[in-house]
């Protein structure tokens, strides 16, 4: 499904950045930022690998895809509006944070939803023919 394979893409880049940031927040942030971009950096890369699950996951149908979109999003989001305060000083982006942090929850809710909706064989048992 092409969805998936953009998903996948989406979230390998979102992890990447996630990567660069922690290096940067470990060797070349003051000791103010450094605690801003770390935070950021760990939950965009565990989203990262939330949204690459999503994808990869094709029992989760289109609930599983939303989810997999929803926490990518989340996890840019939070880690983006983190990384504006710390290194911008854009106070006003600790308003928006918590829009990431809505986008990421959704998104273990979604994926949980669809864990729960997923049928398995029928346990019927087998009837024998005359």
């Amino acid at each position: 499904m092409r969805g998936n394979r953009v998903l996948a893409a989406f979230a390998a880049l979102n992890g990447a950045m996630a990567v660069g940031l922690g290096a940067f927040a470990a060797h070349g942030a003051g000791p103010a930022v450094k605690a801003l971009l770390t935070t950021g950096a760990h939950y965009q890369l565990v989203h990262a690998l939330l949204a690459l699950v999503c994808a990869l996951w094709t029992a989760g149908g289109r609930t599983g895809v939303v989810a997999g979109w929803l926490a990518a999003a989340g996890g840019l989001v939070f880690a983006l509006a983190l990384s504006s305060i710390g290194l911008l000083g854009l106070a006003f982006m600790g308003a928006v944070a918590p829009v990431g942090g809505v986008l990421m929850i959704s998104a273990w809710l979604l994926l949980a939803g669809a864990a729960l909706r997923l049928t398995t064989p029928s346990a019927e048992p087998r009837r024998e023919t005359d």
